[in-house]
């Protein structure tokens, strides 16, 4: 099999060309990019760790409640978070939520409109589906070193390679409810006059909120999972520790830190599950 070795196809140098290509040519763009994930960053931080943690306690368990109208998912997330509390784990969990809040509003805002384009236009779908096979089988790790060599080190490289990673569900998931839209719906305000927007407003949009919905949930669910990866690159949150942990093989500082994330999982997965 030598001969099929030496005429190796050169993947590796094709995909180093390109990033120096962008490197040297669209320094300004990342440049950019960069600047307004560090604001949106920076902003969300500052809502989480500057009030009180009581009261951004509160305000979350509020917002739980508006959700469920119930008592429990709420008391479920107040214990959680003052479980977090006395761990000593509330800076590191903002820190965390942050980077997970941050890659919901760029993931959503960017892959509910293309799941919408993508249902209305089967050959658009067609196009994207080997894409988002890619992006989702390719190993979170290969999107560091792009993450690195375009933005540094910091939470922006771990907020891109995270929006990478998590971008398909979205996308899927809103294709999904969008083209599986029952057509006497559409058929029927067709006919009552409705305009294409207003057939995507008023009915395409609402059957398909279920979808969009766990869509949102597994953005969220994505992006908490890649804290620990994130913290490879610099980004601040529960995988620091994590890491720490790994290094000094420290029993007790990973099972906490471990357990932190945990609770984080489960609190933010069911204060999303919202019954219709």
């Amino acid at each position: 099999m030598d001969w099929l070795t030496e005429h190796k196809i050169p993947v590796g140098d094709a995909a180093e060309a390109l990033f120096g290509w962008l490197q040297r040519n669209a320094t300004w763009a990342f440049d950019a990019l960069a600047w307004a994930m560090e604001r949106l960053i920076e902003g969300i931080l500052w809502v989480l760790q500057t009030p009180p943690e009581l009261l951004v306690i509160a305000v979350f368990v509020a917002l739980v409640w508006a959700l469920h109208r119930n008592w429990k998912v709420p008391a479920f997330v107040a214990l959680g978070f003052l479980f977090i509390l006395n761990q000593g784990y509330w800076e590191e969990t903002t820190e965390s939520l942050t980077l997970v809040l941050s890659a919901c509003l760029v993931c959503m805002g960017i892959g509910v409109p293309i799941g919408i384009a993508a249902a209305h236009r089967p050959h658009l779908y067609r196009t994207l589906r080997p894409v988002l096979d890619l992006m989702q089988t390719l190993p979170t790790f290969v999107y560091l070193i792009p993450s690195i060599v375009f933005f540094g080190i910091g939470m922006v490289p771990g907020l891109i390679a995270t929006v990478i990673f998590v971008l398909p569900a979205p996308i899927r998931l809103t294709h999904l409810g969008i083209s599986t839209t029952p057509q006497a719906l559409t058929e029927a305000a067709q006919a009552f006059g409705a305009t294409p927007r207003q057939t995507l407003w008023k009915v395409e949009l609402p059957f398909a909120a279920p979808q969009i919905m766990a869509g949102l949930n597994q953005t969220i669910m994505l992006s908490l999972s890649m804290v620990v990866i994130a913290a490879l690159v610099g980004a601040d949150g529960l995988g620091v520790p994590v890491l720490r942990a790994l290094n000094r093989v420290d029993t007790g500082l990973g099972f906490e830190s471990g357990l932190i994330i945990v609770v984080v999982a489960i609190m933010l997965d069911r204060a999303l599950r919202v019954r219709g």
